[in-house]
């Protein structure tokens, strides 16, 4: 048996008597809300009594920083410098989840702690990101273990505010760059395409959120005495909606029609199997001319995710002073981030909307990022990933969402190749988060034999 086998079948064992379930278990325990102000002290537990012994077990040296965003969770960086000519990865993870949602949880289930049915474990970071930094991590031990190295240096970036934008994740990065140097950047966050075949993709669409809002007066007048001479904000704000899309969702700002598309990314796509969801798709919904994919992982998205006027819990019969809409823009490569608000404005205005305010929302945004998938890193994984698996994965230019993965592309100057180990009906981000076992075991095989391939090259692709 060759080393890349006997280190296959020690991530085998550790699944299937029960290691993976236990160490899971244990990191789901931590209540790591970044966005909960209760759960901070928890960020902090998270990475020095379960990450730090866990690393420092398998012969790095950690180190645990503050964010240079004062109040933000720490930031780990662990590693193992074996051969300094031999290749360096960075792989990365976050600790902190989302709000726990406990009384939305179905009967039976509870947040932080592992409930087992049938193929499902369930608990807040099964699947976001808790599962997927582990693996990593238990895939390069059974390097460790069977080989008595890694055979190549790895370096660990564990964050603990992903949730909240990664503040503080980008200066982190800038300060420390020659600590964060490497050749590559694998990492696992998000969903595969397909539950049963793995995904690597390579960058991510960019967000940026904001609000339109129609202030014209304080308070609220009766509907049936000034009805017809006071003007209605609702009307305003929807008529001014309804300028940025038509009426199945194609985006009709100019600046906001990405140029990125190209042949090249059309055929990678063209190669994809149909989005699974879970639930049905809208066939004729966004970009009439574009494929599923396209429209996803090609295009850019434009979404209203709540909107306001007056009081639609108990409403009366007056017209509101005031009406708001919280919107999202999804971007691609090939959108000009520095002008997404400066071009709605303009847009708005040439349709005679100059009231109707825009104001961008408080907090972090992550750009979009892409990695040619003819780059040879890429095609170095792929071809591990098949020879794993015995099927080619999928390959997307792009996650459909977003991630702070311009830190890596842009700062560190990294090809970043993601190989995500959820899949899209993981309940990510709602209650019954959860991984899915077959998943699960075939990722930890997946990464075994990925990282047992960079240690027998021994040398960059190319």
């Amino acid at each position: 048996m060759n080393s890349r086998s006997k280190a296959l079948a020690l991530s085998a064992r550790y699944f299937d008597e029960g290691g993976f379930r236990a160490d899971l278990e244990n990191l789901v325990a931590y209540p790591t809300e970044s966005q909960d102000p209760r759960g901070r002290p928890h960020l902090d537990i998270y990475l020095a009594e379960a990450m730090m012994p866990m690393l420092e077990g398998m012969g790095f040296e950690v180190e645990i920083f503050e964010n240079p965003v004062a109040g933000a969770g720490p930031i780990m960086v662990a590693q193992r410098i074996e051969d300094v000519s031999l290749p360096t990865v960075l792989t990365y993870g976050h600790g902190d989840v989302v709000r726990a949602q406990t009384d939305q949880w179905r009967e039976g289930l509870s947040p932080f702690e592992i409930t087992e049915e049938g193929d499902r474990l369930y608990g807040r970071g099964t699947a976001d990101n808790k599962s997927q930094h582990l693996i990593n991590l238990k895939a390069m031990a059974s390097l460790i273990e069977t080989r008595g190295k890694l055979g190549f240096n790895a370096k660990v970036l564990l964050e603990m505010g992903e949730e909240n934008g990664s503040p503080g994740l980008k200066a982190f990065c800038e300060t420390h760059r020659e600590r964060l140097a490497a050749d590559v950047l694998i990492a696992s966050d998000g969903p595969r395409l397909s539950a049963d075949v793995p995904t690597i993709f390579t960058g991510s669409r960019g967000g940026v959120t904001f609000d339109l809002r129609v202030d014209l007066r304080e308070g609220a007048n009766h509907s049936g005495n000034f009805g017809g001479l006071l003007a209605d904000p609702a009307i305003i704000l929807a008529h001014a909606l309804a300028t940025i899309t038509d009426a199945r969702g194609q985006i009709k700002v100019p600046e906001w029609r990405p140029d990125s598309l190209t042949p090249r990314i059309r055929d990678v796509l063209a190669e994809l199997p149909p989005v699974e969801a879970g639930f049905a798709l809208d066939p004729d919904w966004g970009e009439e001319s574009l494929t599923q994919a396209e429209r996803v992982f090609g295009w850019n998205s434009f979404a209203v995710l709540a909107m306001k006027s007056g009081v639609p819990e108990a409403p009366v019969n007056a017209i509101s002073g005031h009406a708001r809409a919280t919107c999202q823009l999804r971007y691609v490569v090939g959108t000009d981030s520095e002008d997404i608000v400066p071009a709605l404005r303009r847009h708005l205005d040439r349709h005679g909307f100059s009231g109707v305010e825009v104001v961008p929302a408080g907090g972090g945004s992550f750009p979009a990022t892409r990695l040619d998938p003819d780059h040879p890193w890429v095609k170095f994984a792929a071809a591990s990933l098949e020879t794993t698996t015995g099927e080619a994965p999928h390959i997307l230019p792009n996650l459909g969402g977003s991630l702070p993965n311009d830190c890596f592309a842009e700062v560190l100057a990294l090809p970043t190749i993601w190989i995500p180990h959820s899949y899209a009906g993981c309940s990510q981000h709602a209650p019954n988060e959860h991984i899915l076992k077959p998943l699960a075991r075939q990722a930890l095989a997946v990464m075994t034999g990925l990282f047992s391939d960079i240690a027998d090259a021994g040398t960059l692709p190319a």
